[in-house]
C-alpha cells in the first residue's frame, strides 16, 4: 500500500529536499506541500495524509499547535533542529508519533515514517523512550498550564500576535471580522495573565512557539 505523505515547512529548498528523498521510496506518495503552519492545517484536513512531516518552528502556526489540531487525522512527525526535552515532551503530549532531528541521515526519516504508520513512536537519538516516558509522567503531574485552557482559535492568535501581526493582518490570516480578533486576543490575554506585547512574546519564546533564531 503507498503511504501518502504531506511536508510542512517555510524553507522551499528542505521541501524539495525532502520530497527527493521520498520519492526514491516505491511505496511513498508526497500528496501535498505546505509553507506555514496555518497552510499545513488546511491540507491535511482536506488531503487526509497518512503521516504529516511538520517543521517545528513554522509561521502562521508552529508545528506543535498544527500538530494539536490535527494528530486525530494523520500521524504526525516533527522535524527539528532542537534536542530540547521540553520540545519532545510538548510534541508528544500533543499528538505526535514521531520526532526527528534536522542533524538525522535519510534512512531516519524513512524509518520514522515506516514506523508511525505502523503504530509505533519513533524519537531521534539520542532521545530515548524511558526519558521521554518519565517525563510525560511527571509533566501530567503538574498544575494546569493556564496555556493549554486557550481555545484553538485563541492558540493562533497568540502566535500570530508574536510574529508582529495586526489585528487587521490576523483577521485576514483567519478570516475573521477585526472584532473577533481583538475579542480572542482580550480573553487570551487575560487567561495568560498578560498586560503587554513584550510579556505576550517572552511567553511565546519560553513555550517555543517563536523562536529567536
Amino acid at each position: 500500500m503507498t503511504a501518502k505523505i504531506l511536508l510542512a515547512d517555510d524553507h522551499a529548498i528542505v521541501r524539495d529536499g525532502l520530497k527527493a528523498l521520498l520519492k526514491s521510496e516505491e511505496d511513498f506518495q508526497v500528496i501535498g506541500e505546505a509553507a506555514d503552519g496555518l497552510e499545513a492545517v488546511r491540507l491535511i484536513e482536506r488531503l487526509r495524509p497518512d503521516v504529516a512531516v511538520l517543521d517545528l518552528m513554522m509561521p502562521g502556526l508552529n508545528g506543535l499547535e498544527v500538530t494539536r489540531q490535527v494528530a486525530r487525522i494523520t500521524n504526525v512527525i516533527i522535524l527539528s533542529m532542537h534536542a530540547n526535552e521540553a520540545y519532545v515532551i510538548e510534541a508528544l503530549r500533543k499528538g505526535a508519533m514521531g520526532y526527528i532531528l534536522k542533524d538525522s541521515t535519510s534512512a531516519d526519516l524513512v524509518k520514522a515514517i515506516r514506523d508511525v504508520i505502523a503504530g509505533k513512536r519513533y524519537l531521534s537519538q539520542p532521545l530515548s523512550e524511558s526519558m521521554v516516558d518519565a517525563l510525560l509522567k511527571r509533566s501530567r503531574t503538574g498544575e494546569l498550564d493556564p496555556y493549554e485552557t486557550l481555545t484553538t482559535r485563541e492558540r493562533e492568535v497568540f502566535q500570530l500576535v508574536a510574529q508582529g501581526k495586526s489585528n487587521v493582518e490576523i483577521s485576514e490570516l483567519l478570516t475573521l471580522s477585526p472584532r473577533t480578533v481583538e475579542i480572542h486576543r482580550a480573553n487570551m490575554m487575560h487567561k495568560l495573565n498578560l498586560e503587554s506585547q513584550a510579556d505576550l512574546i517572552r511567553l511565546a519564546i519560553k513555550r517555543g512557539v517563536i523562536s529567536l533564531d
